[in-house]
């Protein structure tokens, strides 16, 4: 069995100070390191290529193997799909997700480069090992809903927020064990 850990980039700038890639924010740094003294290690770490991403991983304490562009690839039509922002005002994001991955569409399409990396990553350890996924809203929820197809969406809740995401088990050639790793909100 190998674990897999996908999480959000942290918090960015705003306003000006923001700059191309979204840099992490001051808040951003120090809740990445709160979070990576408490989780680890890996056997293996990747981010997208977009700067915010590596930076998590980078203040969490680890060191990034590879950015494979899938991680940070959202196409314009899957922007057509699932917007920017509508996501917060979806009563239950993960149903939503499910059924635009249901529809053999682009969000599809992207769920499934997601499971695919997702795989390739967890073959590329050791049985026992665990990977470390730095990644964006909307394309961790795709890979999610793709890789556990029966899942419980409808208690999932909101999509992930900054450093939030999910921890499954692989075994089997499946994904397993869901757990969602959400903040506190002292946390934040």
């Amino acid at each position: 069995m190998r674990t897999l850990e996908v999480r959000r980039h942290a918090s960015t700038k705003k306003g000006e100070g923001r700059g191309k890639g979204s840099h992490l924010s001051t808040e951003g740094v120090a809740l990445a390191r709160k979070i990576g003294a408490e989780i680890g290690p890996f056997g293996l770490v990747l981010t997208s290529p977009v700067p915010r991403a590596l930076e998590t991983a980078i203040a969490m304490g680890f060191a990034v193997n590879d950015q494979p562009e899938a991680l940070g690839d959202l196409p314009p039509a899957v922007l057509e799909e699932v917007g920017h922002h509508e996501r917060w005002a979806w009563q239950q994001p993960f149903v939503t997700f499910a059924r635009l991955v249901r529809q053999g569409g682009p969000t599809t399409r992207m769920g499934e480069r997601q499971r695919d990396v997702w795989v390739r990553a967890l073959e590329s350890v050791p049985a026992g090992g665990r990977v470390l996924i730095i990644s964006h809203g909307r394309i961790i929820e795709s890979g999610l809903v793709t890789c556990i197809p029966d899942g419980d969406f409808g208690a999932w809740g909101a999509s992930f927020h900054h450093c939030e995401g999910v921890r499954m088990t692989f075994a089997g050639g499946r994904f397993q064990g869901v757990q969602l790793l959400r903040l506190s909100p002292q946390a934040v």
